[in-house]
This record gives C-alpha cells, structure tokens and sequence, in this order.
C-alpha cells in the first residue's frame, strides 16, 4: 500500500531528497512510525514528496511527477500557509480564489486519475504570534476554502488550525510551533497523532 504525504516545508522538515524514502524529520515520520504499530504486517510504503517553499501554484506544477504518477493507494495534502506568507514577504499575495482553483483542480486529478483516498490537512497559524497577525484574515479565506474542498474530495479531513488553537490552551503555543508556522517535535507528534486517528479507518478499507 503506497501512502504518499504531500504539502509544503511542514511535511518535507529536511528530508533528502535524493535519498526516494526519506521521511523527513518532522510529522510525517512519527505518522508513518504510528501507522505501522496500528497496523503490523500490512505492507506499507510511504513517500515523503512536501516541498519546502512551496504554495498550491508550485505544487500544482510538480502534481503529475510527484502523485499521478506515483499512484498512491492513500495521499494527504497540507498546504496553504506559503500562499498567505507570501503575501506579506514578499508582496506576491494568492488570492483565495486561485488557492482554491489550484487545489480543487489538484484533488479532481487525484480522483480521475489514481484510486487513492484522501486526506486534506488544513493550513494554520499559532495565535500568539503578533508579527503575524495581520496574516490571519488572509489565511481564514484559505482554510474555508480548504473546508469547502474537502467537503467535495476528502475522504478524512483534519483541522489543523483549530486541533493546534485548542492545544495551545494547554500549552503556549510556541511549545507546538516557536514561529507559529512550524512545528517542534511536540507539534509534530500532536499532528502525527491526528493523522493516524483519521487515517487508520481509510487504510483498512485498502
């Protein structure tokens, strides 16, 4: 069973890239770690292709090299947060509207063209972050568009905005993510946990 994880600098957290099984070091790797204890002797292959940098106009490009053709029996997405920052850095906004057209024209070739199940993460931003605050309406628009996708094409969706929000009553939120953006290990061992929470029923179904 192929399972492939696709998104941004959250998923990819310093994989090699020339090295083609390389999990990275972030939230992939501890899902990948809790999928394989919930699920012993499946055979289970899992492909780390997140993409530091990217947003859904990068990801879009390399979307038939890096999932049509690789045929995922199972493919998550996570991005988002790269098309809002964008804005702010270097003054080169996404608008909602082409976050969304990308995405959805992303999950409409994933359903046409492979047999795999999704999983559509949405895009977050850590609250105390004052230096982004001004990021937040611009990310809002992404994730109920995001939202608004999955309803369409996800099998599993998880709301990463929210599950971080409210862990972030619990912990500071730069004990999940210092920058507000990407995780620490304890961020990316809450995510992985999600992860396989959602996924698990979707695999046994393969």
């Amino acid at each position: 069973m192929r399972i492939l994880f696709q998104g941004d600098s959250i998923t990819d957290w310093q994989r090699k890239y020339e090295e083609f099984y390389d999990l990275g070091l972030g939230y992939v790797r501890f899902a990948a770690e809790g999928l394989r204890e919930q699920l012993p002797g499946r055979e289970l292959e899992f492909i780390n292709r997140g993409m530091s940098g990217d947003r859904t106009r990068e990801l879009k490009k390399r979307w038939q090299t890096e999932c049509i053709d690789l045929q995922p029996d199972f493919v998550s997405i996570l991005i988002g947060l790269n098309d809002t920052w964008r804005a702010f850095d270097q003054n080169d906004p996404t608008p909602a509207q082409e976050y969304e057209d990308s995405l959805r024209a992303m999950l409409e070739d994933v359903k046409q063209h492979t047999r795999a199940k999704i999983l559509l993460l949405e895009p977050f931003l850590l609250h105390d972050t004052p230096d982004k605050d001004e990021w937040r309406a611009d990310l809002d628009a992404k994730i109920e568009r995001c939202r608004k996708l999955a309803r369409e094409y996800a099998d599993a969706y998880l709301p990463l905005d929210g599950i971080l929000a409210a862990a972030s009553v619990q912990k500071e939120p730069a004990y999940w993510a210092a920058d507000g953006i990407h995780p620490t290990e304890a961020g990316a061992k809450l995510i992985a946990r999600y992860y396989v929470e959602a996924a698990l029923p979707l695999l046994r179904e393969l």
